[in-house]
């Protein structure tokens, strides 16, 4: 089931990926074929997962050799990334997947580049602030005070969400990548504790999605993203 390299995400018409194979398959094994729907259904689902991680590996070798431009590796980095979560929320799928690791050694993938990708959970273009985002040292427009208005909203909206006691990665994950997202759009300049919201992100997708923060982790992260606060703050004066 595993043998086509097709892109599970759309790719623009200029990106060419490369057509060599990445697996090793054995061709004079047999094959077995599903007997039940909810068989085939999973076969399906690991086969989506595997064209995920071949696509992000061939997304990013294209991206670090400037063939795809910023916004189009952007937009197919994260939607790559929302179908692999995604698939593997059902657990019957990711019982079978086991962890990429093991899916990886299975199909005898080498996928170094998709697989730090998939660590960090979050495109290179968000991890690193985005050539395109708003200058300070322009002058202000009714855009830019909306995105730093933005900004600052989603820094509150997630130090609010750590006071109300709610720990859990499916809960703080999606509010801190809102955080990161606003700020790139409003700033490329480095600040303060910029990078460990990016830690923080890392720390968060590496999590399963119910499991929690300590109070110790929570203090700390806290503390962090309110110096990341301060420090995306002064780089509006």
């Amino acid at each position: 089931m595993m043998n086509s390299r097709q892109a599970y995400a759309p790719m623009p018409h200029s990106y060419v990926p490369n057509t060599a194979l990445s697996a090793t398959i054995n061709l004079d094994e047999e094959v077995t074929l599903a007997d039940t729907r909810a068989e085939r259904d999973l076969q399906d689902s690991l086969a989506e997962l595997f064209s995920i991680i071949v696509t992000l590996d061939e997304l990013e070798r294209a991206f670090l050799k400037d063939a795809i431009p910023e916004a189009d590796y952007t937009e197919i980095c994260e939607r790559s990334l929302k179908q692999y979560k995604s698939i593997l929320t059902d657990e019957t799928v990711a019982k079978a997947f086991v962890g990429l690791e093991e899916f990886k050694a299975e199909w005898d993938l080498e996928v170094p580049r998709a697989t730090e990708r998939l660590r960090v959970g979050m495109p290179s273009t968000t991890v690193t602030a985005s050539t395109g985002a708003v200058q300070q040292s322009a002058p202000a427009s009714n855009k830019s005070g909306t995105l730093i208005l933005e900004a600052t909203q989603d820094f509150i909206t997630f130090l609010d969400a750590l006071r109300l006691g709610l720990l859990a990665k499916d809960q703080l994950h999606p509010l801190l990548t809102e955080v990161i997202q606003s700020v790139n759009k409003v700033t490329d300049r480095d600040f303060e504790s910029r990078g460990k919201i990016v830690q923080w992100l890392i720390t968060l997708n590496q999590m399963k999605a119910a499991d929690e923060l300590s109070l110790d982790q929570a203090r700390e992260l806290e503390l962090d993203i309110n110096s990341a606060y301060l420090g995306f703050k002064n780089t509006l004066n």
